[in-house]
């Protein structure tokens, strides 16, 4: 199809857009394919450093739950370091910035920001194959989930060492919507109990079929591979 590429300033960054035939007519799009990581149980910092190499090594990578990831140190700590970050403004004109994001998700979303060339075309492309989400979206939920073992925090910070979550940092200065992420998730959580249910169940009727039907039609036996491809 033809495509077009042109580049729009988002959020203080040239993002470079590929928009096809298609997607200008108004049609489906197509299925999104890259790796989806579970941000649960992350140190910040770490599955920062790790997501901005492989974004510039070309792949596309969609992180959720980002809520759940963790930070090192006790939360009041990190909470008032946040406070100091929200203080730093533009002398005469504050829309200039810096932006001080309240949600975990451009919480990261700016962390990566730093650890990328996001000015340059490489830096550009990059960014446009990253995405964050708090939570796991119906599109997401279907997908495999992977973890990065380099920046767990059960594997990287001490056992007596304290730690917080970003979503509760988040949630204390000023982020709204930490309890309608959880009902999400909760409900996100029965249904694929359901759908596991259902298929261990489908499971144990198919053993079950399997085994009453070796027990009317005995298996066949072919005999010895090698000899066969031999004739």
């Amino acid at each position: 199809p033809c495509t077009l590429r042109y580049q729009r300033r988002v959020h203080g960054i040239n993002r470079v857009f590929d928009v096809t035939r298609e997607n200008r007519m108004g049609r489906k799009l197509t299925a999104w394919r890259g790796t989806v990581v579970d941000a649960r149980g992350h140190l910040v910092g770490r599955l920062a450093a790790t997501v901005a190499k492989e974004l510039l090594n070309g792949k596309k990578i969609s992180v959720v739950r980002a809520e759940q990831m963790n930070l090192s140190g006790t939360f009041m700590r990190n909470k008032l370091r946040f406070l100091r970050f929200m203080n730093k403004r533009h002398l005469s004109n504050p829309k200039k910035g810096p932006i001080h994001y309240r949600s975990p998700r451009m919480m990261f979303w700016r962390i990566i920001r730093a650890m990328v060339p996001y000015k340059t075309t490489r830096g550009a492309a990059a960014w446009n194959r990253l995405k964050i989400h708090e939570g796991i979206p119906p599109p997401w939920s279907l997908m495999k989930r992977a973890v990065c073992p380099r920046a767990m925090r059960v594997l990287r910070l001490h056992p007596r060492r304290k730690f917080c979550l970003l979503g509760d940092v988040a949630s204390s200065v000023g982020w709204k919507h930490q309890k309608l992420i959880a009902d999400f998730e909760e409900k996100r959580k029965k249904r694929s109990k359901r759908w596991f249910n259902k298929r261990e169940q489908l499971k144990k009727l198919l053993a079950i079929a399997k085994k009453q039907t070796d027990a009317i039609i005995p298996p066949i036996n072919l005999g010895d591979g090698a000899k066969i491809g031999a004739l």
